[in-house]
């Protein structure tokens, strides 16, 4: 079964397009080729700085021939309707066969499609996907119609060995391609996959974006190494820079010695994003010494150049970076007023005041919330008045990623408290799944404080996440708070943090941010669904450690049966509740139970009783689930003993109130009407 091969050539594409753009194209053409019934074994893409790379394994030669089944109009339906048919499906009249259907005889058609060579259908599936490819922006050049992320300049197309035969305006397919823009410019012929990749590799291209990767992580290991300095990790600027280059040249150089007294975080953040270089750490003092590069081309001169041109316009970055920090530091050491003083200009939100108002509702409510997490009450408000300081700093103007970062800096060169300054880099956190929380009372504190005002904030003036609109973050703001929560084993009521007629709703948003954050560890939904139908609904990190429990309960089989006995008994018990016309809950009476399974329920419910109201008056849900589960055995017996509806009136509504016992109390637990099962 032959392969394919197709590569898209041009200029240089944007590296945080590449990956996704590759992608599309081999989810467009093999989705189409499989449409026409080219089935093929497997498929990878491949993406440089100036080529899109598909490979199709194991393409079938043609598509097979079809015959379909098309049912028609009625005989005797109207000639129009019976010319319809005819011209859709493409045959005459004597093609028709007649059949007899549930409403009379009625005309069927057999249509039969030949198969067709694929380089005709791939020469139709790639034109399609040329033209219709959905870059997020695109430019047309020179006289063609053809749109581009960048000037196309040459399409490959390769099945089996022999080119196909497409046309996109001014371009043909062909077997051609180029190798690295300096280092190998002549163009050459390729037969297949193989020599298509060995040749590139002999032009001076690494294909795969992985083997880039990897090529520029391990020659910047070893040569931080060598100088007995450690590269600092960022996996997101390793695929960008594996994106710029097709031939890696890894090189280090120094940084001057004026700027190795700036924070770690400057330098790091400067070189990133303006010259997109790795910073290279000395793990002993945690300074950043020296810095990484990553050329696209080898020199006679070994880099020598190139590196002297980077240092000079790195220089030139961090002497901004070092005026702003040497600016900053004496408006720190001031003591910051002039900052926060500024923030009275700044609106946060046109309904919810300035950035200085808002301050003094978090500093407020850290305040308040400083006691229930373990913190000092004065230290808490005190943290978050100069939380925010640094927004008016010339370096988080120039870096906004810094924020929070440069405010310990200053907080701490203005006097306060580590535990101040703490707070200041972290009540942003967490901003991600993967970031740390906050665990220093005062941070947490801060942070919580900050998340619930702004939750509370936007839904008083109901602006609330609608479908994929998030605009203010206001769900990573919720997950912030259940993380700092349950990571920090607090209780909180958040219902004694909202106030208006709007609080509901918010904490309907809080629950579904929670069994969003379960699900993906594990606990179903129906089991928190379970949780959240009893009191207590509002102290996440108690409903956590009851769905927990329940969780584990219905891990086992006990759990899963005992829940089939509880539905069993609450629809029986309701059934005869709405029938009847009462209530049966005013307690089962031993004296006129009358089989011995029915004896032993009354038993176990007691013993039960016994177990589950103390162990949820002291919140041991471990406890309470476990007895809870010990009732599977003894009402799976019950039912298969006994007859509920007995012809005795009087044991038959004592059963029905040995049922009501039976709800009240697994219903201490957990609402097991909830769960599935």
């Amino acid at each position: 079964m032959p392969d394919l091969l197709i590569e898209l050539f041009s200029e240089e594409i944007p590296a945080r397009l590449q990956k996704d753009a590759s992608a599309t194209l081999e989810r467009k053409v093999t989705d189409e080729l499989f449409e026409a019934g080219l089935i093929y074994e497997s498929s990878e893409h491949y993406s440089t700085p100036r080529r899109l790379t598909l490979h199709v394994k194991g393409l079938l030669a043609e598509s097979p021939t079809t015959v379909e089944e098309r049912k028609g109009p009625k005989v005797g339906a109207p000639d129009k309707a019976l010319e319809g048919f005819l011209r859709g499906a493409g045959v005459s009249k004597d093609d028709l066969e007649i059949r007899d259907d549930k409403k009379g005889q009625v005309y069927f058609a057999q249509i039969t499609k030949a198969g067709r060579p694929a380089p005709a259908i791939i020469a139709e599936v790639l034109e399609k996907t040329i033209r219709t490819f959905p870059w997020p922006k695109s430019m047309r050049w020179g006289a063609g119609s053809l749109k581009w992320v960048r000037p196309l300049q040459s399409i490959l197309c390769v099945l089996d060995g022999a080119v196909v035969p497409v046309t996109v305006d001014q371009f043909e397919a062909g077997a051609e391609t180029g190798g690295h823009r300096f280092m190998a410019p002549t163009r050459f012929t390729v037969r297949d996959f193989a020599d298509y990749e060995a040749q590139l590799r002999g032009a001076h291209v690494i294909l795969r974006p992985a083997e880039r990767q990897e090529m520029i992580w391990t020659d910047a290991v070893k040569q931080a190494e060598a100088a007995g300095l450690e590269v600092v990790e960022d996996r997101g600027l390793l695929a960008e820079v594996a994106g710029l280059v097709e031939w890696p040249v890894v090189l280090m150089g120094d940084i001057g010695e004026d700027f190795l007294a700036l924070p770690p975080e400057v330098l790091q953040t400067s070189m990133k994003e303006h010259q997109k270089f790795f910073s290279v750490r000395n793990a002993a003092t945690g300074r950043i010494e020296k810095f990484i590069t990553v050329a696209n081309r080898e020199t006679a001169d070994d880099g020598a150049t190139i590196l002297a041109g980077n240092q000079k316009v790195l220089a030139a970055r961090l002497s901004d970076a070092k005026f702003f920090w040497e600016n900053d530091l004496r408006e720190a050491k001031a003591g910051m007023g002039a900052w926060t003083g500024a923030l009275e200009n700044v609106t946060f939100h046109a309904k919810l005041g300035t950035q200085a108002e808002r301050i003094a509702r978090i500093a407020a409510l850290a305040k308040e919330l400083a006691p229930i997490v373990g913190a000092d009450p004065a230290q808490a408000e005190e943290a978050a008045r100069i939380a925010k300081a640094d927004l008016a700093s010339e370096m988080v103007y120039e870096f906004p990623e810094l924020q929070g970062i440069m405010g310990r800096y200053y907080a701490l060169e203005a006097g306060h408290a580590p535990d101040v300054a703490n707070a200041a880099r972290d009540h942003y956190a967490p901003l991600g799944p993967s970031d740390d929380v906050p665990t220093e009372p005062v941070s947490v504190a801060v942070s919580l404080a900050e998340k619930l005002d702004i939750l509370t904030g936007f839904w008083a003036i109901d602006e609330k996440p609608t479908g994929s609109k998030d605009p203010y973050a206001l769900r990573r703001a919720a997950l912030g708070v259940i993380r700092l929560l349950l990571d920090n084993d607090t209780r909180l009521s958040l219902n004694d943090r909202f106030d208006g007629e709007w609080s509901e709703n918010l904490l309907y948003f809080f629950h579904d941010r929670l069994k969003v954050y379960l699900r993906d560890r594990g606990i179903r939904h129906d089991v928190i669904d379970a949780c959240l139908a009893m009191a207590g609904d509002d102290d996440l990190t108690l409903l956590v450690k009851r769905a927990t429990a329940l969780q584990e309960v219905m891990n086992t089989e006990d759990g899963t049966n005992l829940v089939q006995g509880f539905k069993r008994a609450n629809n029986l018990l309701s059934q005869a509740e709405e029938k009847d016309g009462v209530e049966y809950s005013y307690g089962a009476d031993m004296k006129f139970a009358e089989a011995e399974e029915e004896k032993a329920l009354f038993a176990a419910l007691e013993t039960a009783e016994g177990k589950i109201a103390p162990a949820m008056g002291s919140e041991d849900f471990v406890t309470a689930m476990a007895a809870m589960a010990e009732l599977r055995a003894p009402i799976d017996a019950f039912f298969e003993a006994v007859k509920i509806n007995a012809d005795s009136e009087v044991v038959r509504r004592n059963r029905l109130n040995l049922l009501s016992q039976i709800r009240t109390t697994v219903g201490q637990v957990a609402d097991l009407t909830k769960v599935e099962g």
